[in-house]
């Protein structure tokens, strides 16, 4: 239980599904976390809640992941109150599903800003961090969406999770030995179809469910913790040969 034993996370959009379930395993596993949400005060306290009724050490701190004074207020306050940051999940996201001709301009704009912005001002802020305390690790959630399209009027959310995508595997040069000697490791992970609070409203629809669960070869829609272990694996310094991948949490959704 202790993979990241003293190492000090942030992780970005932690009050429900996949942040809330990494932030809850990075403490299981001995890391000081740093849990932020926007407007969801209340789940982010939950999670600060649980990890510290399990045993955990964690605190919170409102951020915009889209304002970079919210970055440098979380970043201070991490710096403070545990003296230094090793690992940083740029986990909130948002989604619209509308065709490509229903979208307007205002749409694409605000999924760019939360998915694409969000991601940029996380990870220019945790290199100027990290390489002061002689590397880290950045993990960036992408989906598989970022790499594959679907028929499910998800083009722009697609767009902005490509975007990810490339701007992790040119962080991950950039911060490398052979690069500015960062020492900083960064990764994408990417999520097939996950049960989260954000997704649930689509599952009310049994046969498009069932559709879903089909897409998966292994025969089920993930859940939260499936992607907190893959984010687990790359924080911990049993990653430490690795950078600039998009690890795939799919249950094959993109091997056929």
């Amino acid at each position: 239980m202790d993979r990241v034993k003293d190492k000090v996370a942030i992780v970005t959009g932690a009050a429900t599904g996949i942040g809330q379930a990494t932030a809850q395993l990075l403490a299981a596993e001995g890391a000081k976390v740093v849990v932020t949400t926007g407007s969801n005060v209340k789940g982010g306290k939950e999670t600060i809640a649980a990890i510290r009724k399990s045993g955990g050490e964690a605190m919170f701190v409102q951020h915009d992941v889209t304002v970079e004074e919210d970055w440098l207020k979380a970043i201070d306050e991490t710096l403070k109150a545990y003296g230094g940051l090793d690992i940083l999940v740029n986990n909130a996201g948002m989604m619209i599903a509308k065709k490509i001709e229903d979208t307007s301009l205002d749409d694409w704009r605000q999924v760019m800003k939360v998915n694409t912005e969000g991601v940029f001002l996380g990870t220019k802020h945790g290199i100027l961090t990290m390489k002061e305390r002689g590397g880290g690790c950045i993990i960036n959630m992408s989906s598989v969406l970022g790499i594959v399209g679907h028929n499910d009027f998800t083009s722009a959310y697609g767009a902005s999770k490509g975007a990810i995508r490339a701007f992790t595997k040119g962080a991950a040069v950039e911060c490398s030995k052979c690069g500015l000697g960062y020492n900083v490791r960064v990764n994408s992970i990417h999520p097939a179809v996950i049960e989260t609070p954000m997704a649930a409203p689509v599952f009310t629809n049994e046969e498009f469910r069932k559709a879903m669960e089909e897409g998966h070869p292994i025969g089920r829609l993930g859940n939260p913790m499936d992607v907190a272990y893959a984010v687990l694996y790359l924080a911990s310094d049993e990653a430490s040969f690795i950078t600039g991948i998009e690890l795939v949490v799919d249950g094959g959704w993109t091997a056929h």
